[in-house]
C-alpha cells in the first residue's frame, strides 16, 4: 500500500505518466533556463524510495539541466528518443538513442542540451540518499538537499 492507502501501481505506459507540474525547483534567472523540458517522475509512481526514475523529453534547444554535480549521489541516463549531446567539464559527447551515461557523485560536471530540430527524451535515475548537495561550476549558485527538496544560494551563501 502507498502512503494514502491506495494499491501501488504495477504497470504504466511511461510516456503517458503525468509531467511534473512545476518545471524547475531551481530559483529565478536559472529557471527560466529549463524551458522545453518535461520531467515526467516514473519512481515515485511505484513508491520508491532509495532512487528516482524520471523520463525526461527535451525539446529543441533545451537542457537537462545546469551544468552540475552532485556530492552523493550517482546518477545514470539512457536516451530513448532522439538525440542528445553530453557536455561536461572535460568535453562534449553525441548521445543517441539506445546510449547511456552515468556519472559518480564528484565526479564530472555535466547536463545535456538537444541541439537537434526534434524532440529528444531519456531516463533519467538517481539515488535519494542523504546529505546530498550540488555544484554548479558555471553559475552562482549552489544546493543542498533538505526533506527532500532543494534548498538553493549563491556560492557565498547568500539566498536567492
Amino acid at each position: 500500500m502507498s502512503d494514502d492507502g491506495t494499491p501501488p501501481l504495477v504497470v504504466i505506459e511511461a510516456a503517458a505518466a503525468p509531467a511534473r507540474t512545476k518545471p524547475s525547483s531551481y530559483p529565478s534567472p536559472f529557471a527560466e533556463r529549463m524551458e522545453g523540458r518535461t520531467k515526467r517522475p516514473l519512481g515515485a509512481l511505484f513508491g520508491l524510495k532509495t532512487f528516482g526514475v524520471n523520463l525526461t523529453e527535451l525539446a529543441p534547444g533545451a537542457m537537462s539541466a545546469l551544468m552540475h554535480r552532485h556530492s552523493k549521489q550517482d546518477e545514470f541516463v539512457y536516451v530513448t528518443q532522439g538525440e542528445l549531446w553530453l557536455l561536461t567539464d572535460q568535453g562534449e559527447h553525441r548521445l543517441a538513442a539506445g546510449m547511456c551515461a552515468g556519472f559518480p557523485a564528484r565526479g564530472l560536471a555535466h547536463h545535456l542540451v538537444n541541439r537537434s530540430d526534434t524532440t529528444a527524451a531519456y531516463l533519467e535515475i538517481g539515488d535519494r540518499g542523504e546529505g546530498d548537495s550540488a555544484d554548479y561550476p558555471a553559475d552562482d549558485l549552489a544546493a543542498v538537499a533538505v526533506d527532500g527538496g532543494w534548498i538553493f544560494t549563491h556560492k557565498d551563501g547568500s539566498p536567492y
